[in-house]
This record gives structure tokens, sequence and C-alpha cells, in this order.
């Protein structure tokens, strides 16, 4: 990232959205919440397969243009890709949390087969994060700035409640 800013996280949390969108990819690779997502796509990778692919090239999935979002049906299953894909988002955030708290966070995600369900992120007695979710098989941002800002927002609410709720946090 250039000296002139001072981080991805920064940018998207006090400035408008076409100034974090200005900024490049390679840039947003710098992001908590980004590194924390590689960490996990990465440490899924047992047999090296993706040890000489860049981590754009891994984070790609997450990233859906407007064609390839209107190429997808309104309706669909989601498959079990999109499911680990959203896992390890969820799984990401949770840690993210953990990081700043200290409390240990734990994701539990229920779907159905048509891609509605629901995802909370618990840590001792407190659901820090709880998200409703639809369309699952559409999963994905238009770009790694949105990817950033959806994981930064889940993340900046799951501490806000920790810090709010700290002894039902804390609790057992």
């Amino acid at each position: 990232m250039s000296t002139s800013t001072t981080t991805a996280t920064t940018l998207v949390a006090d400035k408008p959205a076409a100034i974090a969108a200005a900024i490049p990819d390679e840039d947003w690779l710098q992001d908590t919440f980004i590194r924390e997502l590689v960490k996990q796509l990465r440490a899924q990778d047992t047999h090296g397969t993706w040890e000489g692919k860049s981590d754009l090239t891994i984070l790609a999935p997450y990233v859906i243009t407007a064609e390839q979002r209107k190429a997808m049906p309104i309706m669909g299953d989601p498959d079990p890709e999109t499911l680990w894909r959203l896992d390890l988002f969820h799984n990401a955030i949770g840690l993210c949390i953990e990081r700043a708290t200290g409390c240990m966070v734990s994701p539990m995600m229920k779907m159905s087969h048509e891609g509605f369900g629901r995802c909370v992120l618990t840590t001792g007695r407190l659901i820090v994060v709880n998200r409703y979710l639809r369309d699952v098989h559409r999963f994905g941002y238009a770009s790694l700035a949105k990817l950033a800002e959806a994981g930064n927002k889940l993340v900046a609410e799951g501490v806000g409640m920790v810090e709010k709720y700290r002894e039902v946090a804390t609790y057992g």
C-alpha cells in the first residue's frame, strides 16, 4: 500500500466507498480480514496444490462480477464449494474477532439445501454476530474491496458486542 494511505481497513471505515474502490486489489491483501481469509484458505490446502498460486488467485472465487451474477439463476441450490467458501468466510470473521478481543469465537451455520439459513458466531454465552442468509448459491462480492468491507463490518459488529457485554462473553 502507498505511504499516503494508512490501511485499507481504515479507508473502508472512514472514507466513501468510491475511494475504497479505487485502491488496487494488491493493496487489499494487506487488510487484516483479507489476510485472515487467505490464511483460512491456505490452511485447507493439505496437498500443496495452491503453493505456487497468488493470494489474488486463491481469493478469486469470492469475487463475482455483475456479468457472472446475471448468468446465475435467481433460484438455485448452493454447491459444496460455495458452502465451504461461506464457512471459511465466517471462520475468518470469528478469528479476527478472537484476535481483537481475546475471546474464542465459534461459528455455527445451519443451511437448507435451497440456500437459505442462518449463521451465528458465539463466544461464551454471547451471540456476537447473527446473520440470516439467502440465495447462498450467489455468494460473492463485486470486488476485493467489497469483500473486505463486508468482513470488516461483521468483525467490528462482533468486537462491539464483546466490548459491550464482556461479562456474558467471558462467562464460564
